[in-house]
């Protein structure tokens, strides 16, 4: 049997711990980063039951004594980058999956540095003294069981699994912990009773498959009994860009649905074009109250970049969503995301035929100045900042409950 030699790193209530770490009086107290929307807490306020995309009125209620801070972007890139930059000192394998926590593979290190153990140890020795900040380290023969395992190491420890008694530590644990396992497929696997990885691992994965779907049900079968043949893939280029919003719950109206998809197409669309690129798939998805969602997707004839497009694509996109769901009368959240996505070529340019999507369509005179409004707003914003220039439909009308800069780490990269 292989030896454990994959570390997963993931850095403890990061932003909250950032915040204790800038600010010494805000150490050992219930603190939560945001306003409106509760976007991260430390274990001093999850003790109270907050949790991220809490509304900021429900996580008062729980924690009377809960001190809101804005947040501090610039530190949790600057420190987020500093940690993953210490698993780098140890091994080139080291794939970053967000800002606050990575995978690395040590095989080929262990003749230099010692075991992966003594590896991990060393890590996180390193993140406390040199960064002043918590970080649990899983130590496993896969992705999946590392990553469990530093869910298991919280906060602030180290677990390493041996692997001769691998689904004797795994089966015990809570279904929650497995990597694709969210509230929704929590749930209905509950009401079959179905509460541990073992009790997933035993039952037949055509049982499991009519509950959460034919891929799901295969996908989580075979990472209940540890079967995860990922290898550490040390740089990737995504195949999307997308960006999402949690607005707590809010009544399904123009005045929320409009400028939050407004917002979310700047972001997705800037990011695009910063890198010369677009994309032929825009998908939406609608989260509803009760934390159902649903999808609607189509595909262009031509790749876009530009914001409006998006927006008005995105737009028509949730509407259909909503006109089949009409029992609905709230949302929770609304994502935008853009795939089949390809580096920028030569525009085919188009003769103005007077058709109806003509300010759709890249080529045409109406989608090309769509295109150059919003080369000359990154400009603006390139020098002199996000906050320089924006589309009123967005800058006048949207909430600022959760601060761009907060999206800007979230949102995955390019």
């Amino acid at each position: 049997m292989a030896p454990a030699t994959i570390l997963h790193a993931d850095l403890d209530a990061f932003y909250a711990s950032v915040e204790q770490l800038l600010d010494p009086s805000l150490r050992g107290r219930p603190i939560a980063v945001g306003g409106g929307v509760v976007l991260a807490a430390s274990y001093e306020a999850k003790a109270f039951g907050v949790r991220g995309g809490m509304a900021g009125r429900r996580a008062r209620e729980l924690c009377p004594h809960l001190i809101f801070v804005g947040g501090h972007f610039k530190e949790y890139q600057r420190l987020g980058d500093a940690a993953i930059a210490v698993l780098g000192d140890f091994t080139p394998l080291v794939e970053r999956i967000s800002i606050d926590e990575a995978f690395a593979d040590v095989a080929g290190c262990t003749h230099l540095f010692g075991s992966p153990e003594t590896i991990a140890r060393a890590v996180r020795r390193r993140v406390r003294d040199e960064l002043g900040l918590p970080i649990s380290v899983g130590v496993a023969r896969t992705k999946h069981l590392a990553k469990i395992a530093s869910q298991v190491a919280k906060p602030d420890g180290l677990v390493v699994v041996d692997p001769a008694a691998e689904l004797a530590f795994l089966h015990h644990l809570p279904v929650a912990l497995m990597w694709g396992v969210g509230p929704v497929a929590q749930a209905r696997l509950a009401e079959r009773g179905i509460a541990t990885i073992g009790q997933l691992a035993a039952t037949s994965p055509a049982s499991v498959a009519r509950i959460l779907g034919k891929a799901a049900g295969e996908k989580l079968t075979a990472l209940a009994w540890n079967r995860d043949p990922r290898a550490i893939v040390t740089q990737r280029r995504a195949h999307s860009a997308g960006a999402q919003s949690a607005l707590g719950r809010k009544p399904v109206d123009d005045l929320v649905v409009r400028p939050t998809l407004r917002h979310l197409a700047d972001r997705v669309a800037s990011r695009l074009r910063a890198r010369s690129r677009s994309g032929r798939t825009v998908t939406v998805r609608v989260r509803f109250a009760d934390l159902r969602s649903v999808t609607r997707s189509i595909s262009l004839a031509a790749p876009v970049a530009a914001t409006a497009i998006l927006a008005e694509v995105a737009e028509d996109l949730v509407r259909a969503a909503l006109r089949d769901h009409p029992e609905e009368r709230e949302i929770s959240l609304l994502a935008i995301s853009v795939s089949e996505i390809e580096d920028d070529a030569c525009l085919q340019l188009e003769f103005p035929l007077g058709l109806d999507d003509e300010k759709r369509r890249p080529g045409a005179r109406r989608g090309r100045s769509r295109f150059v409004a919003d080369r000359a707003v990154d400009k603006i914003r390139d020098r002199f900042g996000w906050e320089a220039v924006g589309y009123a439909s967005v800058a006048l009308g949207r909430s600022r409950s959760v601060p761009d800069g907060f999206r800007e780490l979230a949102e995955k990269e390019l």
